[in-house]
C-alpha cells in the first residue's frame, strides 16, 4: 500500500516537473482560452458571433504569414525590422499594376518574386558582409518606407479587381450544407483535427523511438483536446455564416508548408543547429552564411503575402500601410514560444501567438477602447512574453 502511494507520488511529482517544463509551450494556449472566455463575456457574446470570428480570421491572415517567415529568421539569431514597410511597399506595388490592367495570377507571380529578391539582397549583406541584422533591417525599413510613398504619392490607389479583393474577403465554395450549415467548413474542420492528432502522435513516436522524454498522457491528451475543441469550434461557427475563407486556406498552406520543412527536412535541421550553436554547425559544416540568405529570401517572401493579403482586405493601398506590421509579428512569435537566444521556435505556436495577438486587438475595438491604451496593453503583453522566455529558460538551466 505505502509503496503504491510512493509510486503514484513520484508519477504525480513527474507530472508536475514536466508541466512546468512544458509550461511555456501551452501558456500561449492558456493566453487564447482566456482571451477568448473574456472577451466573449464583457461584449455580451458578440466576440464568439460567426461574422467577427469570421473577421477576426481574415485580420490575423496577413500578421501570421509574416510571422511565420519571422519565425525562422528569429529562431537564426537574427530580426527583420523592415517587413512592414516592405508588406506596404509590395501590396501597394500590386495595386498600381493591376490598376494598370495587369492579370491578376502575372501580378502576384511578380510581387512574391519582387519579395524573394528583396529578401536575398538583405540576407546577402547579413550573411556575407556581416552588417547585423538590427542595422541592416533596419535602413531597408526606411527604403521601403521611401518607396511606399513614391508609390502611393498620388494618394490612395483603389484596387478594383474582384478575383484580387476575394484574397481575403471571400470564401471558398460549399460543396453541400448540413442542416442550414456549410458542409464544406464542418468537413474540412474534422479533417484538420484528424491531420492534428496524426502529427501529434507522429511526433510523439518520433521522440520515443530515439528515446527522449515524452510528456505525460494526461498533459499530452489535454493539448489534442485543446486543439479539437478550438479547431471544432471554429469550423462550427463559420460554417453558420459564410464557411472557410481563402484567408485561412492561404494561411493554413503556409504553415504546413513551414511546420514540415522545419521538422521533416535537412534544411529545417540546419535552420536549428545554425539558431542554437552557430559555431558547432560551422564545424559540422553547415553553411551559415547560405542559411541566413534562404531565411532572409523566405521573410521576403512572407512580407510580400502579407502586403497581397492586407492590400486585398482593404481593396486599397495607402502610405502608411505596414507600419508597426513587424512588431505583430515579433510579438506574435515570442508569444508563441521563440526563444529570445535563438534555436527554439515553432510555426504552429506562432499562429496561435498571431492569434493571441489579434484577438487582443479585435476584443479592445468591440469594447471600444482607445487605440492609445491599446498600445500599452499589446507592449505589456510583448514584455511578459519575453519575461516568461527568460524566466523559464534559467529555470531549465
Amino acid at each position: 500500500m505505502e509503496s503504491t502511494f510512493s509510486t503514484r507520488k513520484g508519477s504525480m511529482g513527474e507530472t508536475g516537473a514536466l508541466l512546468k517544463e512544458n509550461l511555456r509551450n501551452y501558456a500561449m494556449y492558456i493566453a487564447l482560452a482566456v482571451i477568448f472566455i473574456l472577451f466573449s463575456f464583457l461584449s455580451n457574446g458578440a466576440f464568439l458571433t460567426a461574422r467577427n470570428i469570421t473577421n477576426l480570421i481574415n485580420q490575423t491572415g496577413y500578421v501570421a504569414v509574416m510571422a511565420v517567415g519571422m519565425t525562422v529568421i528569429l529562431i537564426l539569431q537574427h530580426i527583420d525590422l523592415s517587413i512592414g514597410f516592405a508588406a506596404g511597399f509590395f501590396g501597394a506595388c500590386a495595386a498600381l499594376l493591376l490598376k494598370n490592367g495587369l492579370n491578376v495570377g502575372i501580378v502576384i507571380i511578380m510581387i512574391l518574386a519582387g519579395g524573394v529578391m528583396a529578401g536575398v539582397i538583405q540576407g546577402t549583406i547579413v550573411g556575407l558582409l556581416r552588417v547585423p541584422a538590427f542595422v541592416t533591417t533596419l535602413a531597408f525599413q526606411f527604403v521601403f518606407r521611401g518607396l511606399l510613398t513614391l508609390v502611393t504619392d498620388t494618394g490612395t490607389i483603389r484596387v478594383g479587381n474582384d478575383v484580387f479583393s476575394n484574397l481575403s474577403n471571400g470564401f471558398a465554395p460549399s460543396l453541400f450544407m448540413v442542416g442550414g450549415r456549410h458542409g464544406s467548413s464542418l468537413l474540412l474542420g474534422a479533417l484538420a483535427i484528424v491531420i492534428v492528432i496524426f502529427s501529434r502522435f507522429r511526433e510523439r513516436n518520433d521522440l520515443k523511438r530515439y528515446h527522449f522524454k515524452t510528456t505525460p498522457w494526461p498533459l499530452f491528451a489535454f493539448g489534442l483536446l485543446f486543439f479539437a475543441v478550438l479547431i471544432g469550434s471554429f469550423a462550427y461557427i463559420l460554417s453558420g455564416y459564410n464557411g472557410i475563407s481563402w484567408t485561412i486556406m492561404i494561411v493554413a498552406v503556409i504553415t504546413i508548408f513551414y511546420n514540415f520543412m522545419l521538422n521533416r527536412t535537412r534544411l529545417g535541421r540546419h535552420v536549428y543547429g545554425v539558431g542554437g550553436n552557430r559555431e558547432a554547425a560551422l564545424l559540422a559544416g553547415i553553411n551559415v552564411r547560405k542559411m541566413t540568405i534562404i531565411a532572409f529570401s523566405s521573410m521576403g517572401l512572407m512580407a510580400a503575402t502579407g502586403g497581397i493579403l492586407f492590400t486585398s482586405r482593404l481593396q486599397s493601398a495607402t502610405p502608411t500601410a505596414g507600419a508597426g506590421f513587424e512588431l505583430d509579428a515579433i510579438a506574435a512569435c515570442f508569444i508563441g514560444g521563440v526563444s529570445t537566444t535563438g534555436g527554439i521556435g515553432k510555426v504552429v505556436n506562432t499562429i496561435v501567438g498571431a492569434f493571441v495577438i489579434m484577438s487582443l486587438t479585435n476584443g479592445l475595438n468591440l469594447l471600444s477602447v482607445g487605440i492609445s491604451y491599446q498600445y500599452i496593453i499589446k507592449g505589456a503583453i510583448f514584455i511578459l512574453a519575453v519575461a516568461f522566455d527568460v524566466f523559464s529558460r534559467g529555470k531549465r538551466n
